[in-house]
């Protein structure tokens, strides 16, 4: 069965972004480190040309492409976060290391590439059965940059903010 690797572009950074995603999560670990076995039009031999890695199990590449591409929010990972205390850490430690908060729980790392940083409850407030709770939620999202569960249950409740 074919498998889907997602291979992120990188100027010269490979090696130490998947450093430090491998740090943010568990089941997380960098599996081959290819380096240039001679000089090329953008490196010199010994340089590292590609990073393998899994994240959460999930198998990646990392390639140094020698200038700098840009990412863009049409492609984003997301973090499922059991609880506010994942939210909090994982938030922290990619501002912690250059990152850019965004709004409604986005956050862009110091490369450049985007993340979602979401509780596993939202699904419950925004598509619960109480209509006009899920718009609450909503608009409360909408008016947050790191994602709070306890301010999205407040609103889907009707209950005012703390």
């Amino acid at each position: 069965m074919s498998k889907i690797t997602p291979c992120l572009w990188f100027g010269s950074e490979a090696e130490e972004a998947a450093n430090f995603y491998v740090s943010l999560l568990p089941d997380s670990r960098i599996e081959n480190v290819q380096r240039s076995p001679a000089d090329y039009p953008h490196g010199r031999s010994g340089q590292v040309i590609v990073v393998e890695f899994a994240l959460a199990g999930q198998r990646f590449m990392a390639l140094n492409g020698g200038i700098r591409m840009e990412y863009t929010n049409a492609v984003s990972f997301v973090i499922d976060c059991a609880d506010q205390p994942e939210v909090d850490r994982l938030w922290d430690a990619i501002l912690a290391h250059g990152g850019k908060a965004e709004q409604c729980g986005w956050i862009r790392d110091r490369y450049g590439l985007a993340w979602q940083i979401v509780p596993s409850a939202l699904p419950k407030y925004l598509g619960g059965p109480d209509k006009a709770g899920a718009q609450r939620a909503m608009q409360a999202m909408l008016g947050m940059v790191k994602l709070d569960i306890e301010g999205l249950k407040r609103a889907y409740e009707g209950k005012p903010a703390a």
